[in-house]
């Protein structure tokens, strides 16, 4: 397949792009050049800004998977070079496109935000997060009809990313686990390596529509305990760091976005391997002496 990569040289898209050409796939990468530049030589790379990208108006692709849309205006303009010149577009989307934060189980059909009046489409805000995500998985799906599959996921773990990778570093250090969520804080997260496998998966299969690309739903003391599983004799827990890295809420006005259903990504492939096995590629990954991406909140 010759599959177009709009981002992958860092955190998620890098591995993306390594189960791509692990594949088989013949690949081209769009990006600015300036994280990894020197990654997947055997790759095609193509240099741009997602708001002016003149190198794609050229050249034909059966798929794309867009990791690095996050301005409305920039998914619009990319969308009208690629209409008629890609089979394919699977959209890293969020889990943070829901209107709800409280209601349990609510499946890829859930009401979405709206987009706020007057908000601009060229200017990103953590505000405008999951409405930009929304806007741009519908604007995708107008553009490319039954060509489109949003992939939504929420923390993503494992070597090249930044969720839990404070977790891995305790690990890698023998210190205590941090976390300044409450423990029965209902909480769904995928390896990097499972979500990659799965955006690649939906794409070569040609399968659209939206899924929810996260584990089962757990809590985070039981997450933890999985987590000190890897390093036996951890030390306890700390649940009340100076730092707060997860910004959940404790009152629950945010369970909801952690008590997805997943069934229907798993019915389409979605493999979702053990916490303690993510623990450890993380922890291994630091040993190595790696250090993770800082979040983006």
């Amino acid at each position: 397949m010759r599959l177009l990569i709009l981002g992958g040289t860092k955190n998620l898209g890098r591995h993306v792009a390594e189960a791509a050409l692990a594949a088989g796939h013949e690949l081209t990468l769009f990006n600015r050049g300036r994280t990894n530049p020197t990654l997947f030589p055997e790759a095609i790379h193509l240099q741009g800004e997602r708001s002016a990208p003149d190198a794609l108006a050229s050249g034909e692709w059966d798929a794309v998977i867009d990791m690095s849309g996050f301005l409305v205006h920039d998914l619009r303009r990319s969308a009208e070079l690629l209409r008629d010149r890609v089979g394919h577009y699977t959209f890293m989307s969020s889990i943070a496109v829901y209107a709800s934060r409280t209601t349990p189980g609510m499946t890829e059909d859930a009401p979405q935000l709206a987009w706020p009046d007057g908000a601009p489409e060229d200017e990103f805000t953590m505000d405008l997060y999951g409405p930009s995500k929304a806007r741009a998985e519908a604007l995708l799906a107008e553009t490319f009809g039954e060509r489109t599959t949003a992939v939504r996921s929420g923390f993503v773990v494992g070597p090249y990313n930044p969720d839990f990778g404070n977790w891995g570093e305790a690990l890698a250090a023998g210190k205590p686990l941090e976390c300044a969520a409450r423990p029965g804080q209902p909480i769904q997260y995928l390896d990097a390596r499972d979500l990659a496998a799965f955006l690649l998966r939906v794409t070569v299969d040609g399968r659209g529509g939206a899924f929810n690309a996260v584990s089962e739903s757990t809590t985070m003391a039981e997450l933890a305990e999985a987590w000190r599983s890897v390093v036996p004799g951890s030390p306890p827990v700390d649940w009340e760091p100076a730092v707060d890295r997860f910004h959940l809420p404790h009152d629950g006005s945010n369970d909801g976005t952690f008590l997805l259903d997943n069934s229907r990504a798993l019915a389409a492939g979605l493999a979702v391997r053990p916490a303690a096995e993510s623990a450890r590629a993380c922890m291994e990954w630091i040993q190595a002496g790696n250090t993770p991406p800082p979040p983006p909140h």
